[in-house]
């Protein structure tokens, strides 16, 4: 496999879009950093049209098809 194959691994692009909250910066423990990606993925569970439009492509199936 390719070393970057978005349409293999559809999770890969998403990574930018978690990433966000902890880019350049410093986090005095394990559990501050958890509770910064924990929040984010809270967002992002909103935002399902968003995600799906990241992480859909033509040849994947829906669920129940």
């Amino acid at each position: 496999m390719p070393a970057y194959s978005p349409e293999l691994q559809p999770a890969e692009r998403l990574w930018q879009v978690l990433d966000e909250p902890v880019v350049n910066r410093c986090f005095e423990s394990i559990q501050q950093l958890e509770q910064v990606l924990f929040d984010r993925c809270r967002v992002l569970l909103k935002q399902r049209d968003f995600i799906r439009g990241l992480t859909h492509f033509h040849w994947w199936q829906e669920m129940g098809a």
